[in-house]
Parts: C-alpha cells; structure tokens; sequence
C-alpha cells in the first residue's frame, strides 16, 4: 500500500510553488530527509528538505524564472537555498561520494535517486516523498524508522570511515528517535568501537554541536551511557561522569523543566572538560556557574533571589542529581520565595557612613544577613546594625 505525507508543511502553496518551479522546468523535486522521516513519525518538522537532479545553476534559474529568491548557501556542495513565501527551503542536487578523509566528502552530482540514498548515513534519513506527498523508499527504510530501529546504510564500518562524525549521530538519532527499549544495533556498536581513533580527526566544534543536540534529547542518558560502554565518551570527553545524568533527566521531569543541553552537559563535565568542546562563551559561563553552584552553599532561595526561579531551577536540579536528593514542592516554593525578594536597603541609605570598598562590604554582609533570615529582616532592623 503506498504511503503518502499529509503534512500540513507539504501542502503550504509556497512549499509547493518551490516544487513546481523545478518539475516545471523538467527537473525531479523530492522532500528528503528530517521533514520526511519527522512527518512519518507524527513529530514537527523544523526544515524542507528538496533533492533534485538539476544542478544548482539550474536550480537557480529556474527559481528566478518562479519569481522566488535563491541564495547560493553551499552552491560548491549542490546546494541552493529557496525562499518562498517568507520560508526557506534547502534544495540539494543529487549527490555521490567520489572520496572520503573521514572528515568531509568529495562529491560528485548524480542523476538517480538512488545513489543520492545510498550516500546518507542512516536508513530513516533515506526516505524521499513526491511534491504530493507519495513516498519513495530506495533503500528499504521504512521498516526501521517504523520499529524505530537507527541503522547505517550498507557497511557501518565503511559508513563510519566517510565521516567519524557519523558514530556521534548514531548516538543522538538514537536519543531522539530510536527505540530505548530495544537496545542498540550490536552492528552500529561494534563498528563504532573499532573506529574511535578516527575520532580525533573532527573538530572539536563539531563534536561539541553533535553533544549538545544529542543532549536536548527528551532523554539522552541511556545514549550516553551507550557512548561511555563503546569508549566514545572517554574518547571525545575525557574525564567526564554520566553516572548524575539519568538521575538528573528524572528530576527535570518531577519538576516539568524543559530539556536543557548545558544543564545536562553541566551533569557530566567539569568547565575543564567541557572547554575542549569550543563552547560558546555564554554556554561556558552558564555551565560554570551551574557548577559552582550546585556544589556550592547557597540556599535554594539564595539560589531564586540571585538567578530568578527559572536560573535558580538549574542549579537546584542539579545539586539535587549530584546529592541523588527527590524534587520536591518545597524547592519550588523556596525558588519562587527568592525570586520574589527585593533587598530592602540601598547604597544611598549607607552614604555617607560608608564609602568606597567600605560601602560595597557593608552591603554585602547586610544583605548576607538578609538571606540568612529567610528575608524577614526589614530595612529599619538591617539599618540598625
């Protein structure tokens, strides 16, 4: 029986405009890849995938010839960026790999669906579907992104060695999409495991990317710690500890917050270790601080008044993952406490007793009295001192 796509994205006139202005000009249009495989699995899709075999002058003047805008994003790659409609849609010309370093692919343009298929990493990421919605499965994919099963297209030895980035997406479609309950393919893993000193070949930007996506998994922890059995944790993060990670993504759900990566990655890597992924600067800052306080001695509502509940909820979960400590109403009530409190005395009411350092130190102890008396000391008592 054949399967089509009901989507209400593939039936948006502009995505469809997108598709015409390519068939219309002889060329193949067919959504490829997340918008395909996210739609057969009933979950959103964030972009429109189209491969076609025209190459990407074509793609671009059939685009002008539509009326629609084509930016060249990686026209040296096959590919063209369409907008339509406000949205944009990514078109790619079919694609074969001539060579590999394990590290990016030298490609060559394909005419057939088929060897563009055969080039993809995993076989849910190898489903295609017509303008109208009419599914085209070359490689027999169906199956496991039905049984939710991530498998390498081909070799998974030789799938590995194209692009070692691959063994990290196997880990993260794995979070997202795989079955936990059914384990992890014995193939995919052993594969992964004999190929870990091709690790060291990726920039560590890349890693870091791949870490994180995996992480704002809804729960990423089995796939780390499949990570960790296979040498791949050790391999891209030395030193780092998974065992708070689990207990942490239970606590996020006693207490509905939402997935959040540096939190997570806060759970099972010092600032030291997680450094070396090339963070950006305000996700180092956040993962410290997150650090620093979950370890740290403030209170729960010391945690609410300098961070708000919402920054405060961070460290909070995950002192508690680290202590193994149940979320309880009660933290939520002391984070909201403190994200409500307003420090009642102000530099000016110090002026001019206190000055300079003076002043800043004087504040500072008043307001640790402050906090210590669950911020009942008003300001006539704390002026009193």
């Amino acid at each position: 029986m054949t399967q089509i796509i009901t989507d209400d994205w593939i039936k948006l006139q502009a995505t469809q405009d997108v598709c015409k202005a390519l068939t219309d000009g002889g060329a193949q249009a067919f959504f490829v890849g997340g918008c395909v495989r996210n739609a057969l699995l009933g979950a959103e899709a964030s972009d429109i995938d189209i491969a076609t075999d025209a190459h990407p002058e074509r793609v671009v003047e059939l685009a002008a010839a539509a009326g629609l805008k084509a930016i060249p994003t990686g026209i040296e790659h096959g590919t063209v960026t369409v907008v339509s409609g406000g949205i944009p849609h990514e078109i790619t010309t079919f694609r074969r790999d001539v060579k590999t370093d394990g590290r990016r692919a030298t490609v060559a343009f394909s005419d057939t669906v088929s060897e563009d298929a055969a080039r993809r990493d995993f076989t849910m990421n190898a489903l295609y579907a017509r303008p109208d919605g009419t599914l085209l499965d070359p490689l027999g994919g169906l199956p496991d992104l039905n049984a939710r099963h991530v498998r390498f297209i081909g070799q998974a030895k030789g799938r590995i060695r194209e692009d070692y980035l691959r063994s990290l997406r196997y880990f993260r479609f794995h979070a997202w999409y795989g079955d936990a309950a059914a384990g992890f393919d014995p193939d995919a893993l052993d594969a992964i495991a004999s190929n870990l000193d091709g690790l060291e070949r990726l920039s560590r930007e890349r890693v870091g990317a791949e870490i994180l996506k995996l992480l704002a998994a809804p729960d990423p922890a089995p796939a780390i710690a499949a990570m960790r059995g296979a040498g791949v944790l050790g391999a891209v993060l030395p030193g780092a500890d998974d065992r708070s990670l689990a207990v942490l993504v239970s606590l996020e759900q006693a207490a509905d917050a939402a997935a959040d990566p540096v939190r997570r990655l806060a759970a099972i890597a010092s600032p030291e270790i997680a450094k070396t992924l090339r963070l950006s600067r305000s996700q180092l800052q956040r993962l410290t601080r997150m650090r620093d306080e979950a370890m740290g001695t403030a209170s729960v509502a010391e945690l609410g008044y300098r961070y708000g509940a919402e920054g405060g909820l961070h460290e909070t979960l995950l002192r508690c993952a680290f202590l193994e400590h149940p979320w309880s109403d009660d933290l939520a009530t002391a984070l909201q406490k403190g994200a409500g409190a307003s420090f009642p005395v102000r530099a000016q009411d110090l002026i001019p007793k206190f000055t300079g350092p003076a002043l800043g130190k004087k504040l500072s102890d008043l307001e640790a009295r402050w906090i210590a008396s669950g911020f009942t000391l008003g300001r006539a008592q704390l002026l009193a001192e």
